[in-house]
């Protein structure tokens, strides 16, 4: 009898009540089980503290841990990553939604290529009341065999969320910890591409919800969005703006010099990066936000989602 699960989720939430029951419904009705499901408030003023609570009354695979005060994003997420036992680990977002295979066909994915070092699937942006409005390709080349081809589609294509796939815990904790600087989550991604390949699951079973209060949304600027990672990136002493850039383009290059590369995949990053720092010189080359993109006609889709997120009778009540 396994008495350690084999995946280990971990969502981070900061005021999360408006979304976080759907979240917890739909990760907790996945086809697949064998998870543990920690939870780590940080310190939230509104009733996430007792939607949590109540949740993990219910069902044994939650762990909740609340912060004694606000810490950040960043060290919110990096504290569940110390807290897994599971060999596979997930980041889960409060106010997404999962389709009830996407852990399942995942995992499936990881067990039958061993080369990969993340799994994920097509994803779609949901809009507050759950419908579809920009349904999304995926064009990184992630899958490639190269790692310099990974890394370097990663740096000029936008959009992807492969932060929020299922990866090889033991790969996650030899990359460097996310950081709380302009971008971190992208070099953090980048990062773990120079490890080993990516692979998309082909369903659309992955649901990421834009709504003012999302993050990127609610902190528009670089300092507001870094201050909300690391409250010490408020002060623009300590941390100016130009600071907090540099750090981005050094995670980038740090990620080279400490990933498992042949003296000829280093050289090739190392010229993808600064061809990518060429282009960001440029005026207009900032790169596109899926959430920013136009919406569309989607209402087939919003079916779509209604059949694969767990429905109400996977509801904790």
């Amino acid at each position: 009898m396994r008495t350690v699960p084999r995946l280990s989720i971990g969502l981070p939430v900061y005021n999360g009540e408006e979304f976080l029951g759907e979240a917890l419904d739909a990760l907790l009705g996945q086809t697949y089980e064998d998870f543990e499901l920690i939870i780590s408030d940080n310190a939230s003023a509104d009733g996430t503290e007792e939607i949590c609570r109540q949740y993990a009354e219910k069902d044994t695979r939650i762990r909740y841990r609340r912060q004694a005060r606000n810490v950040g994003a960043t060290p919110n997420h990096n504290v569940l990553l110390d807290m897994a036992r599971g060999e596979l680990f997930k980041w889960a977002s409060h106010d997404d939604l999962y389709g009830r295979d996407l852990l399942r066909r995942c995992v499936e994915a990881l067990d039958e290529r061993p080369e990969i070092v993340l799994a994920h699937s097509w994803q779609a942006i949901i809009d507050e009341r759950g419908a579809v409005t920009v349904p999304l390709d995926y064009v990184h080349k992630t899958d490639a065999a190269r790692p310099s081809v990974r890394f370097k589609s990663l740096l000029f294509e936008p959009g992807g969320d492969d932060f929020y796939g299922v990866v090889r815990t033991d790969v996650l904790r030899r990359v460097t910890p996310m950081g709380s600087y302009h971008h971190a989550d992208r070099t953090y991604v980048a990062e773990l591409a120079l490890h080993g390949p990516f692979h998309q699951v082909p369903e659309l079973l992955y649901f990421r919800r834009d709504h003012p209060d999302r993050a990127e949304r609610a902190n528009p600027s670089k300092r507001a969005r870094c201050a909300n990672l690391d409250p010490k990136r408020g002060n623009p002493f300590t941390n100016p703006t130009a600071r907090l850039l540099a750090e981005y383009v050094w995670g980038y290059v740090h990620g080279i010099r400490v990933a498992p590369l042949s003296s000829r995949e280093r050289r090739r990053c190392y010229l993808a990066l600064a061809e990518w720092f060429a282009s960001r010189a440029k005026p207009g080359e900032a790169g596109e936000r899926v959430e920013d993109r136009a919406p569309v006609a989607a209402d087939e889709l919003s079916l779509t989602v209604d059949q694969v997120v767990a429905g109400r009778e996977g509801r904790v009540s």
